[in-house]
């Protein structure tokens, strides 16, 4: 059922805002240039990597030494609306079409994180990951890393269809409010590095 919820979904939801994507991909054009997805291996069900594509929000800018800038220097003013938005995560409905990721579930984060989850973090890759999910309406970016895990943990032990729908309308609401979107004195989230646990 969460499978075929997953379809036609992201079927309908493709179908109606597809001229919304084009235009959105022309502005992630002319604003930040080419290429104009982002791409990124991302672990996912029982931790296997699959290639996850994002509209880009981020300028490619280096140092004198040819070193990427951080974050928050690289993140302009357009990308920070893509993501206030979740603009960003659209082209994420193809991934969800393949297979490789559900409407809802834990966020796949990066696979050099793997080897540092203990065993219950670790069982946030015992389903599909999502492009929104129960962390990310109670909080997002503004979570700890060990809240957000609570939450990821917390769905995969509750999910059901009924769960996902709330889910996902809190997210729209959350689109328009633009809360937790980053951690405080982050672009984004500073990068995990395990657990004391």
């Amino acid at each position: 059922m969460k499978r075929l919820f997953d379809i036609l979904i992201s079927i309908l939801t493709l179908s109606l805002l597809f001229p919304f994507i084009i235009l959105t991909a022309f502005f992630v054009k002319i604003k930040l240039g080419s290429p104009v997805l982002y791409r990124q291996r991302r672990p996912g069900l029982g931790g296997k990597s699959f290639e996850m594509v994002k509209f880009r929000s981020m300028r490619d800018a280096c140092d004198a030494e040819g070193n990427i800038l951080p974050d928050n220097e690289r993140l302009t003013s357009f990308g920070k609306k893509l993501r206030s938005s979740s603009l960003d995560e659209l082209p994420g409905l193809w991934n969800v079409l393949k297979g490789e990721m559900s409407l809802v579930g834990p966020r796949p984060l990066l696979v050099e994180y793997l080897p540092l989850y203990n065993d219950r973090q670790a069982r946030r890759h015992d389903v599909r990951p999502g492009i929104t999910g129960w962390a990310q309406v109670n909080g997002r970016n503004a979570l700890s890393w060990e809240e957000k895990f609570e939450f990821d943990i917390w769905y995969v032990e509750n999910q059901s269809i009924m769960l996902d729908v709330k889910i996902l309308l809190l997210t729209i609401k959350k689109v328009f409010v633009k809360e937790g979107i980053s951690a405080s004195g982050e672009a984004t989230m500073p990068r995990f590095k395990g657990s004391a646990k």
